[in-house]
Parts: structure tokens; C-alpha cells; sequence
């Protein structure tokens, strides 16, 4: 098999930050490596801050579901 080959049969999905941020602490970390990087970047800044709201959507969801919220009827 050649390098070409290879390269079309590699399948990748998505990476979604927002699926690994579960804590508090690893959503602070999160913004403050963001902060570091953006170099006055608006629209960097924003993107982090729509990456941790999703996070917090993600974990309410999965305690709602542990709760027994989310399916009973």
C-alpha cells in the first residue's frame, strides 16, 4: 500500500473541547490557557466562552440524567 492509499483510507472525526471540560476547575484552566493565547483576539475569547457554556449544557444534561430527570415517563 502507498502513501496515497493509506491517506485516503485514515477517517477522523471531530474534536469537540466542550465534550472534556466537566469540572470547574478544568473550564477555568481552560479559559486561562485561552486568554494566554488569544493576543487581544475578540473572537478567540468568544469561541472559548461558547466552548464552556456548551460544556456546562453538557453537564447539567448528564446530571439531569443520573438524576433520573432525563427519560423516566
Amino acid at each position: 500500500m502507498d502513501k496515497e492509499q493509506a491517506m485516503a483510507k485514515t477517517k477522523t472525526t471531530r474534536y469537540d473541547v466542550a465534550e472534556h471540560l466537566r469540572t470547574p476547575e478544568e473550564m477555568a484552566a481552560y479559559l486561562e490557557a485561552c486568554f494566554e493565547e488569544a493576543d487581544s483576539d475578540a473572537a478567540f475569547i468568544t469561541k472559548a466562552l461558547g466552548d464552556i457554556a456548551r460544556a456546562k449544557g453538557m453537564s447539567q444534561l448528564a446530571r439531569d440524567a443520573d438524576e433520573g430527570k432525563i427519560g423516566a415517563s
